[in-house]
């Protein structure tokens, strides 16, 4: 059990930054932050190419990956401590 927790540990890290690292690539959408650093500058519509449909589907894919590795440490640690 211990040491199912270790790697939990070790892959909830590196999937916090690869999740950090995605999401900083995406584009603004303008409205908030990303003006403020010039991001409401490009007005690409809403068109999105092939690569950021790419990076939108890696980021949910970890995002699911990453809230699934949560929730087990979650519950191997509730349920070790019993």
């Amino acid at each position: 059990m211990e040491v199912l927790q270790i790697v939990l540990q070790i892959l909830l890290g590196i999937t916090s930054l690869l999740l950090t690292f995605l999401i900083l690539l995406h584009k603004g959408r303008g409205g908030g932050l990303s003006d403020m650093f010039g991001g409401g500058m490009s007005s690409s519509l809403g068109s999105s190419g092939v690569a950021e449909r790419n990076l939108n589907r890696f980021t949910i894919i970890l995002g699911v990956t990453w809230g699934a590795v949560i929730v087990g440490l979650g519950l191997i640690m509730r349920f070790s401590n019993a």
